[in-house]
């Protein structure tokens, strides 16, 4: 095993071997301690672990509970060994981010539902933040309970004071709710309440904030793509300002997720007939082909099967 492996040098410095991890045998940088006692760097033994592996790597007994528990003594130990080479070259590791798990999303969820207006906004921006950093995040954070609260705020009556256009509490609920599907009961929550479809179309349409537009598109998608219902499609695609906004996103220069998430909430409003020709009259064909240049693979089969849908609709082939 890695106990017998002689140390490595870092910029001519040789690096303590408690400090090495014994999977990579690199310095690590975020060391946590497996259920065995063991410590390794995180990102070697989450990777040890998703490829099959059951077994402590040094120990060889079997893992009985998967938790990484943060070995913040000997992260702490690290960051002084780096800044005492520091003459030497050797930089200081950064303070690893804290990952999602089910305890902090419950209190930011909490933070977030009541309180003033600051606090309210903090945990939002945390758990948004949390959601982009990682998909292992947003697995943690996409639960019943996590949707449902969030579906509430992004929805709730009257702008706050003292905010900005783009930074409601709303809109940043929106803005995680935008990296989350929907189950089909979700997106009745939101799609058989006309306040609120005429809410997305009103965001999606003419928001100021482009960041804003996109977010709501993404949630229209997943309305869209929640509910099996083809009526609840055509529905959704009625409302005012939605084919016009998403067509709107798609023509959007220099921003590929607008683009992006565009293409791909016309796809979903596409799937019932009636909305084909409001997207043809908003002029998404011409839109969508424009793009298709710009786009990756996985995209441009959205954008084909898009245009494939629209050229069945009255005056989608003209």
């Amino acid at each position: 095993m890695p106990g017998s492996v002689a140390p490595l040098d870092l910029a001519g410095v040789t690096i303590p071997h408690h400090f090495r991890c014994p999977i990579s045998l690199e310095l690590m940088l975020d060391p946590v301690t497996v259920c065995t006692g063991q410590t390794y760097d995180r990102a070697s033994i989450e990777s040890w672990v998703a490829t099959g592996n059951t077994t402590c790597p040094v120990t060889r007994t079997r893992l009985t509970d998967f938790t990484l528990i943060p070995n913040h003594t000997l992260r702490r130990l690290i960051q002084d060994w780096c800044v005492s080479h520091r003459s030497l070259g050797v930089e200081r590791i950064p303070t690893p981010k804290q990952p999602a798990d089910a305890p902090l999303v419950r209190s930011l969820l909490a933070s977030a539902a009541v309180g003033g207006v600051a606090s309210r906004l903090a945990a939002l921006r945390r758990l948004c933040a949390l959601a982009r950093e990682s998909e292992k995040n947003r697995a943690v954070i996409s639960t019943h309970e996590t949707r449902s609260a969030l579906l509430e705020i992004a929805f709730e009556g009257g702008e706050q004071p003292g905010c900005s256009d783009a930074d409601q509490p709303a809109l940043v609920a929106m803005a995680v709710l935008s990296m989350l599907p929907l189950s089909e009961a979700e997106s009745a929550v939101v799609a058989t309440r006309p306040e609120r479809l005429h809410r997305l179309g009103e965001i999606v349409k003419g928001h100021p904030s482009t960041e804003a537009r996109i977010n709501a598109a993404a949630v229209i998608e997943s309305v869209a793509t929640g509910t099996r219902s083809a009526e609840t499609r055509a529905t959704i695609g009625g409302m005012d300002g939605v084919m016009a906004g998403l067509v709107a996103l798609v023509e959007q220069p220099g921003n590929p997720r607008a683009v992006r998430v565009g293409i791909r909430g016309l796809l979903a409003m596409c799937l019932a007939k009636e909305n084909r020709t409001r997207a043809v009259a908003a002029g998404a064909a011409a839109a969508v082909v424009r793009r298709m240049g710009e786009l990756s693979s996985s995209d441009l089969e959205r954008a084909l099967a898009t245009v494939e849908l629209l050229c069945r609709g009255e005056g989608g082939r003209e």
